[in-house]
């Protein structure tokens, strides 16, 4: 990754599949972008947000832009680990159990309203999610990269659901919310969308095999001792800020440096700053951490958490 040739191209790259997305989904670069860059550091992520803003629309404009498999699980509390997972089946024919796959067998699984499934349903992602494989009866099936999970929830709708619990929120390298377009957005959703959607003419930017190249390229990005220093006092003052019930864990702070060095490719450089750790702090800590009951009574938030930790942590030479 050190060859300046390899920067621009994966810069270039990185730019074609982001404004190859921003043609549909419009007034979000940012919510693009970081979803574009879990991608390419291997990670999932949580869209939390309100509906109709469109977070089952950008997690298929990706899939779509870099020319891969997709499937979308709508979960329900009748869904069963099989669905995702897939089930052995007997086969008369050669008289022998047969794997049929599930639905997590795909490069971009979308799963809706992943907090409306049972915690057994919800659970059948975990060996998939940190170990990209599936178990069944005894034999493991691998699954091909590049592979991702965007699940979805409602953060005001909370009956008939059951909370992520944190050992499956930690699998999740960040969270984002899309939000509401402004004014100008909104009239230009308006023409783009009003009549066809200009997601029925979205192409492929890329192909599945370019971004597997950019995983590997934003692996061999340097990170400087001093910058991991960084990031471990910040993964250090969560796990001792009198504010919190539970910090941040080792897992967060391997996902943490790994968006880092994948915003540190996008952006043209083979070096990791504490700019890149300290500007994605925020989306993937805080959907890690707990904040004590009697701190939430006082209306005490994770982002007010992190903001005060983050502003307090010194910064590698930075002039104090």
């Amino acid at each position: 990754m050190s060859e300046p040739q390899d920067l621009a191209w994966f810069q270039a790259s990185f730019e074609k599949i982001s404004d190859n997305i921003a043609t549909v989904i419009r007034g979000k670069r940012e919510a693009i972008n970081l979803l574009l860059l879990c991608l390419i550091a291997e990670g999932h992520v949580l869209i939390e947000d309100v509906p109709g803003v469109g977070k089952t629309l950008l997690a298929k404009s990706l899939a779509t832009s870099i020319d891969c498999t997709f499937k979308r699980v709508q979960f329900t509390p009748d869904l069963l680990p099989s669905d995702i997972t897939g089930v052995s089946i007997w086969d008369r024919g050669i008289s022998e159990f047969v794997f049929k796959r599930g639905a997590v067998f795909t490069n971009i699984l979308v799963g809706d309203e992943i907090n409306r499934a049972s915690p057994k349903t919800q659970a059948a992602l975990l060996e998939a999610m940190e170990e990209r494989q599936v178990t069944s009866d005894g034999v493991t099936h691998a699954l091909a990269p590049p592979f991702m999970v965007v699940a979805t929830q409602n953060p005001l709708e909370h009956e008939g659901t059951y909370p992520l619990p944190e050992a499956q929120l930690d699998r999740f390298m960040a969270r984002l919310d899309i939000g509401y377009p402004d004014r100008a957005t909104n009239l230009d959703i308006l023409e783009t969308h009003g009549g066809v959607s200009s997601f029925d003419s979205l192409g492929p930017a890329l192909h599945a095999d370019d971004i597997l190249s950019m995983i590997v390229a934003a692996r061999s990005v340097h990170t400087s001792d001093e910058t991991k220093g960084y990031l471990v006092d910040i993964l250090e003052a969560t796990r001792n800020d009198a504010e919190l019930l539970l910090g941040a864990s080792p897992r967060a702070g391997l996902h943490l440096l790994r968006l880092a060095r994948s915003r540190a490719a996008a952006q043209g450089r083979n070096f990791v700053t504490a700019d890149d750790v300290k500007l994605l702090a925020l989306p993937v800590l805080a959907h890690r951490i707990v904040v004590r009951p009697e701190s939430m009574v006082r209306g005490v938030t994770e982002t007010e958490v992190l903001t005060t930790i983050l502003n307090q942590t010194r910064v590698p030479g930075a002039v104090q």
